[in-house]
């Protein structure tokens, strides 16, 4: 054959290419890449034609621990492709003038939520009970309660009608919420048509949250402990509360008093509430049961609230905030009333460094008061 095509290289070129034509003719459509294959690790689904998922049945949610996902990418590494120039002291320079958190490369409506077809489920309260669960490619009414260890939620929404989208309960660990939508709907939640929480941590051990869109609650993030990487946190809804005064709103909050470290690692941080409509903090660290120690903020893009970072008040140790886009999109001074309030400059190991305005303006917070 190979003399041949020498010989006769026109005849082969034809053959060929009627070979080829009967081959697709007979192969039919490629249904091996009707859904996407999302390895867990992945921030976004690989293009179609990667191995695909069992098509067969809608996916499951009894899948034991020793089949849980595998760790997230680590929320510790900054996207090198809209990394800053490194500064003189080799601290990557804060990203700054650009029209939008996803122009700068922080996390946005594109990089979170799910990334695979959801069935719906209409749970309504849903109490886990059981240890290793994971949730993964539903579309929940409703809202879980966890009364049990190592549970996952992963390439899921849930559209609150409870006081909380995700409630870990005290005394069990292990939670993680990855890839999904939290929401609710405008004025139909229990707290006279609010919805406060959209992940709460009640326990005394860290959850991890990444890569979730969470909009609607009024208090997005609760807990005094956790890692929170790489979560777009947008349109909270400000509602008057059953006490018959405006719910104060924060993307993420925390009371004080815990006893592990609590992580806000590249996020996008919004809080738009007036301040006449109960408006808080992006980032509210509120000594309300305790003292506030060993939060890392770092490289968010933080914008809205009274003051867009509450630091923790005086008795505040540990509190490290680095790298930081303050934006303005809300107000001049990212917040209505300023930037920070509340920040301990002699607390033991607090530390402020190379936080801007989204302008490039540098930014040094007033001592607490």
């Amino acid at each position: 054959m190979s003399r041949h095509i020498s010989r006769n290289p026109l005849a082969g070129l034809l053959l060929a290419a009627l070979l080829a034509v009967l081959s697709v003719a007979c192969s039919g459509p490629d249904r091996s890449s009707a859904l996407p294959d999302c390895p867990d690790a992945a921030r976004t689904c690989p293009p179609s034609g990667s191995p695909a998922a069992p098509s067969a049945g809608p996916p499951t949610a009894d899948v034991r621990a020793t089949d849980s996902p595998t760790a997230s990418a680590s929320p510790t590494q900054k996207p090198t492709a809209t990394a800053g120039a490194a500064s003189p002291s080799g601290t990557p320079a804060a990203k700054t003038a650009c029209a939008s958190p996803g122009a700068c490369g922080f996390p946005d409506a594109s990089t979170t939520g799910p990334r695979i077809p959801l069935t719906p489920h209409k749970t309504g309260y849903m109490a886990v009970r059981e240890n290793g669960l994971v949730i993964r490619g539903w579309d929940i009414t409703g809202s879980l309660d966890i009364y049990a260890n190592d549970v996952t939620v992963i390439d899921s929404k849930i559209t609150s009608d409870n006081w909380w989208g995700i409630n870990l309960r005290p005394g069990f660990s292990g939670l993680r919420v990855l890839h999904s939508t939290i929401t609710a709907v405008p004025g139909k939640g229990p707290d006279n048509g609010g919805v406060d929480y959209a992940v709460s941590n009640m326990g005394g051990s860290s959850i991890e949250v990444g890569w979730c869109d969470v909009s609607v609650f009024g208090d997005a993030l609760a807990m005094g402990q956790g890692n929170l990487h790489d979560n777009y946190v947008h349109d909270l809804a400000p509602f008057v509360n059953l006490g018959g005064e405006w719910q104060h709103t924060n993307a993420v909050i925390s009371g004080g008093g815990n006893t592990g470290e609590l992580i806000i690692r590249h996020n996008t941080l919004l809080n738009a509430t007036s301040l006449t409509q109960g408006a808080s903090g992006s980032i509210g660290l509120f000594a309300d049961t305790g003292v506030v120690r060993n939060v890392t903020v770092d490289d968010n893009w933080i914008a809205g609230g009274a003051y867009a970072l509450y630091g923790g008040s005086t008795g505040a140790t540990g509190i490290k905030v680095t790298d930081n886009v303050f934006s303005t999109q809300y107000h001049p001074h990212s917040g209505g009333y300023g930037v920070v309030a509340h920040w301990n400059h002699g607390g033991a190991g607090n530390v402020w460094r190379n936080n801007r305005m989204s302008d490039g303006r540098p930014i040094q917070p007033e001592p607490a008061s």
